[in-house]
């Protein structure tokens, strides 16, 4: 039988008034009967109702996180980076994958209503109008990679500038036909890495004669299946730019049982520097995100929204965060570097 609070405040001499007031950290109580309330509190092993408590302090100490998607190294690290920000200040999160399906999302928006404290979206697949229609007015919303933001707080990262600096770091490698896998279609992220490999060919003089775009989903088969299309064209391409790393794993696979050498052959690159990327072999040359501080930072900005109260419109904040590129031995940059070495290009233009 579970022990409540009317079993602490017999055994404290209290009344449970006294000892709601000490455990939800509300109202005036004397030091020692605190003290002894706590202490009593831990001797029964009493954990207070959630429910009841939340009936109280109108809040549940739980936010929402509502992803596209749970499968894989990125995903995983952006909730890793959200549950220790959210731990970090007593709060815990409920996690759902909306699976790209507008539907879905409304439905597990529905679901998390009078849940949850506040709500984080990363949804690239879908415009803020979907969300808004099945939102409670009055929940806090942070929005991760979205099209549009409309009025609300949100982050971004900077998957034009990106793609844009490493497909001009293939360029600088001597590359002229370069291959692009690209991610699913109506994606945010995918069409802002395919204009910044666009940009990056048109700024060369060279126009789109020189680039071919295959189409991808961001997942490892997608990449192993574009790499038969990329053997076969003529001029064959001598780089490979995907979209994300896990296309560019499966382009890895697929050349290594074709026997084609990376980079010696093709040179590869990914985006997202997941974490297993620099122990690949050859460990792969990515744009990095911080995908952790992406996370990290979605909570924190939470936790101000809900501290300071509703933000007018006219002052949502919207941050970008900047991206890196992590330069190892598939792109033929670089050799002789241990399993595991971290390149960034900045070390490589300072050991110059």
């Amino acid at each position: 039988m579970s022990v409540t609070i009317r079993d602490v405040a017999r055994a404290a001499s209290v009344s449970v008034a006294t000892v709601s007031r000490v455990l939800n950290g509300k109202g005036p109580v004397r030091d020692e009967t605190r003290r002894r309330i706590r202490r009593i509190a831990r001797r029964l092993s009493y954990v207070p109702h959630g429910a009841a408590r939340s009936l109280i302090t109108k809040r549940t100490s739980t936010l929402g996180v509502l992803l596209p998607d749970l499968h894989g190294e990125f995903f995983s690290e952006v909730i890793r980076g959200m549950d220790v920000s959210a731990r970090r200040h007593g709060f815990h999160l409920i996690v759902s994958s909306s699976h790209s399906d507008g539907r879905e999302t409304e439905a597990l928006l529905r679901a998390m209503r009078g849940r949850v404290d506040g709500l984080i979206v990363l949804s690239p697949d879908l415009g803020v109008r979907k969300l808004l229609s099945n939102r409670p007015a009055e929940l806090p919303l942070v929005l991760l990679n979205c099209a549009d933001h409309g009025s609300f707080d949100s982050i971004r990262i900077d998957n034009r500038g990106g793609a844009l600096a490493m497909t001009r770091h293939l360029r600088s490698l001597g590359h002229r036909c370069i291959a692009f896998v690209g991610g699913p279609a109506g994606n945010h992220d995918a069409s802002e890495r395919r204009r910044g490999y666009r940009e990056a060919l048109r700024s060369a003089g060279s126009g789109r004669a020189t680039g071919l775009e295959l189409p991808g989903d961001f997942r490892e088969e997608s990449g192993y299946r574009a790499a038969d299309e990329i053997l076969r064209a003529r001029p064959r391409p001598t780089a490979v730019f995907a979209a994300n790393d896990a296309m560019a794993i499966g382009l890895l696979c697929a050349f290594r049982e074709r026997r084609v050498q990376v980079p010696s052959e093709i040179a590869l690159a990914g985006f997202d520097d997941i974490p297993i990327a620099r122990f690949l072999t050859p460990a792969l040359t990515s744009v990095r995100i911080p995908i952790f501080e992406l996370g990290a930072r979605a909570v924190e900005r939470m936790l101000q929204l809900l501290t300071s109260g509703p933000v007018p419109a006219t002052r949502a904040k919207e941050s970008t965060l900047p991206t890196t590129l992590r330069i190892r031995r598939s792109c033929g940059a670089i050799s002789g570097d241990r399993p595991g070495q971290d390149f960034s290009l900045e070390r490589r233009r300072e050991a110059r």
